[in-house]
């Protein structure tokens, strides 16, 4: 009963997710979000090259009220009150539309008086009416394109100020009225307009932009052959293609969902068809998918908040997940590749593959433009502008490519695709917001940190359990960036506090909340990616937990050891790089049941032994410095290495010969 319940879950999701693919906007719809979205870009443009058109220079709470107008109003225009999405827009929908612009509007005009007279503490009756019908069409936003829990969440946190000091310890607060508190929301730079809506404004239209430009002009269709010219060949040539292909997908988008049901839509049969399980092709998908969200350059959004949160360039926070990113990819090629020895898949024929130099030749330019990006990231700190220009260089060299050569009514497409992404995220953003002000007006944070630490007795190691289980107990419900933002305000501090590396700590939060989109009860994206597969969904949600394992274990070494996240001496990084690797691919290979270049672990009367040895094994050589009875990298890597033996032995003595299990 359990898994057809969850089947039904996934299979939901799945249905929203494809109605959402398939709606095409057409007539006034399609060009009022063209419209809106076009806007959005030029302001965006304008404000982060300083262009100052018009002779004019906006404050930057001006900038977001008009970005939030824009996009909001998309909202409703995107998204129905009611049932599946759709491209019929109701006329209350669009006097929703119309008056979330006449607001924005109003607040925008008026961010010069409010901050001069300090509205967000002592408002006017019209700027608190504003406020209050503007939280409302916010609220209904975040319901929209966030979901119910997400909405009755923001809903209960955006009220808990006015009730906040008859709350037991440790939520106790200060309390204020709600026509204080809501003016605060909205006018305030530490609520729906703070930090949030600040890194959307600066760094993520512009990403969201070129991964869009990038796959309506063949850059998916590229890196897709590129993967298949590369690894296609190899034994389980299909599923290693998955996880190149869905990894770059994913980080593109920046959704595990939708990446799934674009890239799952061919990657999943072509695994079924050289011999993987349905099972075991929709966890590939769903772990590929969920791991795109974490890999640099572009990843999700969520990194572009990290980069606002902590003040930090986002080139900071790319580079600092380029790691943990390579060893969980470096997990599932290891994990495939011994699933693909023990059953004795092939790869695919070369005769079916793209040639590797007619992929270059055609598509060489996206390798190009990826390589300008980064270098304007990396050598000019161009963080903001830098994903302009890559998109201009695109549209160029687009140009002269007649295979994928985007026309006119192309771009409009690309721009309404990127309206639509938008206002998603803008809605979700702003209700968001109200949870970070909720927790400064009633002056929460610091004192639940301390609480937090008491609770956990001053450990480390329970601190971080309790954070892990949170992140995924809140990921269950939350998009990511929401989950991300709300531990960012709870739970980062306390691990701060504790001593931890900063920056090690946000992206732990982060790679907790990513953990539900493979782990039941919920696992959206195994669920979603076994409709495809026509596979069960738990037992698939199963499989890609096993499947995902690192995802869970990596988190907490580079928490403990920050040279895993580049934060160290060239030396002690590239060491203890190495010894992370050897100790996924021990951990792979337990989890599989077969030894890369030694043979198979799965038959024999010491077999689970082994397997459980070498599991550990995995964890000591990888484990971070001093994190087991105080012992050195070195003592740790060493006796990981005598645990190993036995596993490597049995393994010798099996031979290469595939398992029939």
């Amino acid at each position: 009963m359990q898994d057809s319940r969850s089947g039904a879950l996934g299979q939901s999701v799945l249905e929203a997710e494809k109605a959402a693919e398939k709606v095409v906007y057409r007539g006034a719809a399609r060009w009022f979000i063209f419209t809106c979205a076009t806007l959005a870009i030029a302001l965006s443009v304008n404000q982060l090259f300083n262009l100052r058109l018009g002779g004019y220079s906006m404050l930057g709470g001006m900038y977001l009220y008009l970005l939030a107008g824009l996009f909001l109003s998309l909202t409703f225009v995107c998204f129905r009150a009611i049932g599946p999405a759709s491209a019929r827009v109701p006329l209350y929908d669009w006097g929703l539309a119309l008056l979330t612009m006449a607001v924005a509007l109003f607040f925008a005009f008026t961010a010069d008086q409010s901050l001069d007279a300090g509205w967000e503490y002592a408002a006017p009756d019209h700027a608190v009416w504003a406020s209050i019908l503007f939280y409302v069409l916010i609220l209904e936003g975040t319901r929209r394109a966030g979901g119910t829990v997400l909405f009755g969440i923001v809903l209960l946190f955006s009220v808990y100020p006015v009730f906040a000091d008859k709350v037991p310890d440790p939520l106790n607060g200060f309390s204020q009225p709600f026509r204080d508190v809501i003016p605060y929301f909205m006018i305030s730079s530490e609520a729906s307009f703070g930090i949030p809506m600040r890194a959307f404004g600066n760094l993520v239209i512009g990403f969201i932009l070129f991964g869009a430009v990038l796959q309506f002009t063949g850059g998916g269709k590229f890196f897709n052959n590129l993967a298949m010219a590369l690894v296609g060949h190899y034994r389980g040539g299909a599923a290693k293609v998955s996880i190149f292909a869905s990894g770059f997908m994913g980080s593109m988008s920046g959704s595990v969902i939708s990446n799934v049901l674009t890239t799952g839509a061919v990657s999943i049969p072509a695994m079924k068809k050289s011999g993987f399980s349905p099972r075991y092709a929709a966890a590939t998908e769903a772990c590929a998918s969920t791991g795109g969200v974490l890999m640099p350059p572009i990843m999700g959004a969520t990194a572009f908040v990290i980069a606002s949160w902590l003040s930090k360039p986002y080139v900071e926070i790319m580079l600092a997940a380029a790691i943990p990113s390579l060893l969980y990819f470096f997990a599932l090629f290891a994990q495939v590749d011994a699933y693909s020895a023990r059953r004795g898949l092939r790869g695919l024929g070369r005769d079916t593959l793209p040639v590797l130099r007619d992929t270059l030749r055609d598509g060489w330019q996206y390798i190009f433009v990826f390589a300008l990006l980064i270098f304007l990231m990396v050598a000019f700190r161009w963080e903001t502008t830098a994903p302009f220009y890559a998109v201009v260089l695109l549209l160029l060299v687009n140009q002269l490519n007649r295979r994928d050569r985007l026309s006119l009514d192309g771009l409009i497409d690309v721009i309404v695709s990127v309206g639509r992404t938008l206002s998603e995220l803008v809605a979700v953003l702003l209700g968001i917001g109200m949870i970070v002000g909720a927790f400064q007006a009633t002056g929460l944070t610091g004192p639940l940190a301390n609480e937090l630490v008491y609770m956990a007795g001053n450990s480390v190691p329970m601190l971080l359990l309790m954070g892990a289980i949170t992140a995924f107990i809140f990921g269950m419900g939350m998009t990511v960036t929401a989950c991300y933002i709300f531990l960012a305000i709870v739970l980062a501090p306390a691990l701060v506090q504790a001593g931890l590396n900063e920056l090690a700590v946000h992206l732990f939060i982060l790679y907790w909340g990513m953990v539900s989109f493979i782990t039941p009860p919920v696992a959206l994206g195994a669920f979603a990616a076994a409709s495809m597969a026509g596979a069960s969904p738990m037992r698939t949600g199963l499989e890609a937990m096993r499947l995902g394992g690192v995802i869970y274990i990596v988190p907490f070494f580079f928490v403990l050891n920050p040279a895993l996240i580049g934060q160290g001496t060239a030396p002690e990084v590239a060491f203890v790089l190495v010894c992370a690797l050897l100790g996924v691919w021990f951990i792979s290979a337990a989890l599989q049941g077969y030894l890369a270049f030694f043979g198979p672990l799965a038959k024999g009367a010491g077999a689970m032994a082994a397997r459980v040895l070498l599991f550990f094994a995995g964890l000591l050589v990888a484990a971070p410095e001093g994190g087991v009875m105080g012992l050195s990298h070195l003592m740790l890597t060493l006796l990981g290495l005598l645990l190993a033996v036995p596993a490597v032995v049995l393994a010798r003595r099996e031979g290469a010969a595939p398992a029939t299990a």
